[in-house]
């Protein structure tokens, strides 16, 4: 959700990618229709590793919780945003998370500008 919305909200001037570190192979039927909600399709993304994304040194790295199992990933910022993994929540708390993910990216945009 944080790399369409990173998309979404950035255009031309993000380069937004995401991964997992225990990626299941599938995006959550939920998140694709949650997100279809809010006007993205997420219907062509795919649940990756992190072994996928491009190597080097990255303006910013956004984790979500994961604490320890971090993996380390060279980045001149580096922020975690400790947010509950929506598939074990029901809709109503799939869809807070997927605003806070939002609200969060826009303004992490927003300060990056600046």
């Amino acid at each position: 959700m944080a790399e369409a919305f990173a998309r979404a909200l950035g255009r031309e001037r993000v380069e937004a990618h995401s991964a997992g570190s225990q990626p299941s192979g599938q995006v959550d039927p939920r998140t694709i229709s949650f997100m279809d909600e809010v006007g993205i399709d997420v219907s062509g993304q795919q649940s990756k590793g992190l072994d996928v994304i491009p190597k080097g040194v990255w303006d910013y790295i956004v984790t979500m919780g994961c604490g320890d199992a971090c993996p380390s990933v060279p980045a001149h910022h580096r922020i975690d945003w400790d947010l509950p993994d929506p598939k074990a929540l029901d809709d109503a708390g799939f869809r807070n998370v997927r605003d806070q993910i939002a609200r969060r990216v826009a303004a992490l945009l927003a300060d990056a500008r600046s």
